[in-house]
């Protein structure tokens, strides 16, 4: 079985937010409205508590960066949540490039973030549509 299956995400999510990025340069600020989103601060103010929001940040990194190199600009981010579980669904529009993780590679190397990704959630995958690919991955909540 292929670690990235081509599926939609769940449907039962309401939008909390979506950002469009269109540079590497602007994931720090995408970092820190998630964290504000999910703690208050755009920082790491209590990392005893703050680690599970930590997860969920590594994801909507990992995702949006391999979007916005392999997908091209622009990129858009959408957190969703219901409930405990939030999902990041990332859009760029490259529908021919399904995500694949890097294999036979010096790990020395990177590209390893969609074997963190599917790690760290509890539900992934992504889906083709005309003139777009979304990459999706469901967290669990803390």
């Amino acid at each position: 079985m292929a670690l990235w299956q081509s599926a939609r995400p769940p449907s039962s999510y309401t939008r909390v937010w979506r950002q469009e990025l269109t540079s590497l340069a602007e994931l720090a600020a995408l970092r820190a409205r998630l964290r504000a989103s999910m703690t208050g601060s755009p920082t790491v103010a209590q990392p005893e508590r703050d680690h599970w929001s930590e997860r969920l940040v590594l994801i909507a990194d990992e995702l949006t960066s391999n979007a916005l190199r392999h997908g091209g600009a622009p990129v858009e981010t959408v957190l969703g949540r219901d409930g405990d579980a939030w999902v990041f669904a990332v859009r760029d529009s490259a529908p021919d490039v399904p995500p694949v993780p890097a294999q036979g590679r010096d790990p020395s190397h990177g590209g390893f973030g969609l074997y963190l990704v599917a790690d760290l959630s509890v539900a992934h995958g992504w889906y083709a549509e005309p003139g777009a690919k979304t990459a999706w991955a469901v967290v669990g909540g803390a």
